[in-house]
């Protein structure tokens, strides 16, 4: 007899097993936890894009809210092809999570559009995100006090300045903090230096903290501090949905079936 494994749950569905596995350690009405679990707002709609050469493709495009429990909402702005549905919640619940270990007063959100970015023109790309900018703002999902985008995947600083121009455009004359809409700014549009690198900054500060832990330096036989080490710098890109599923789970997640040969 041979085990098969079923199929694992899709991203949303690893992000909301964690969450059950996480509130087995707290206490709270089974209710108010299953309203923290759930996105409280999905905007999907298809952008269509002259390319150009003339012709027109409609491109898919998400923003999801994950939680109103303090404004605004946070979340970036990714440009992949596999950018879904199920992504962009599942991505905007991690951010709700990680402004809260943070003590960061902010909503999570995150959005998308399904495409590959370096398939399309620089001007295609400008055109794809004004309309975006444009379909967003026109139904108030985003704005400097509602859901302020920041880049991701596929997205920059030049992105970021795309839609803040298209917001200023439209509600620049009556909302005096229309250029707050997104972080990850060109600095002379009012960016912050070091942005670009802070992922990268964080990484090295949190890697030297943790050479200084005398019981996982011991534990790896090393010796503490990190002058005289070397590191390997592990590029990671977003995984295709099948790659998603084979990542580690936990044990409730993953059930094996015993099928005769």
């Amino acid at each position: 007899m041979d085990t098969k494994i079923e199929e694992e749950p899709n991203f949303l569905q690893q992000v909301q097993l964690y969450f059950d596995e996480a509130t087995k350690y707290v206490s709270g009405r089974k209710d108010i936890l299953e309203l923290i679990k759930r996105c409280q707002a999905l905007f999907s709609f298809n952008i269509p894009l002259k390319r150009d050469d003339g012709s027109i493709e409609l491109i898919e495009a998400h923003r999801a809210h994950h939680s109103y429990h303090s404004m605004p909402c946070k979340g970036g702005v990714r440009y992949a092809p596999d950018v879904d549905v199920q992504e962009v919640q599942a991505l905007a619940s991690l951010m709700t999570f990680k402004m809260a270990v943070a003590d960061i007063p902010f909503g999570g959100a995150k959005g998308g559009i399904r495409l590959d970015p370096r398939k399309y023109s620089k001007a295609e790309l400008d055109r794809i995100t004004r309309r975006y900018t444009i379909a967003l703002a026109k139904k108030g999902i985003i704005g400097p006090a509602i859901d302020v985008p920041a880049p991701d995947m596929g997205t920059n600083a030049q992105t970021m300045a795309w839609m803040v121009d298209t917001y200023n455009t439209l509600y620049g004359t009556r909302d005096i903090n229309s250029s707050a809409l997104v972080t990850g700014k060109p600095l002379p549009l009012g960016g912050i230096d070091g942005r670009t690198e802070a992922t990268g900054l964080g990484v090295f500060y949190g890697t030297r903290v943790l050479f200084e832990n005398e019981s996982f330096c011991k534990k790896y036989s090393l010796t503490k501090g990190i002058k005289g080490k070397s590191m390997i710098c592990l590029l990671y890109t977003s995984p295709s949905p099948r790659d998603r599923q084979k990542s580690r789970m936990p044990s409730s997640a993953c059930k094996k079936k015993k099928k005769k040969k």
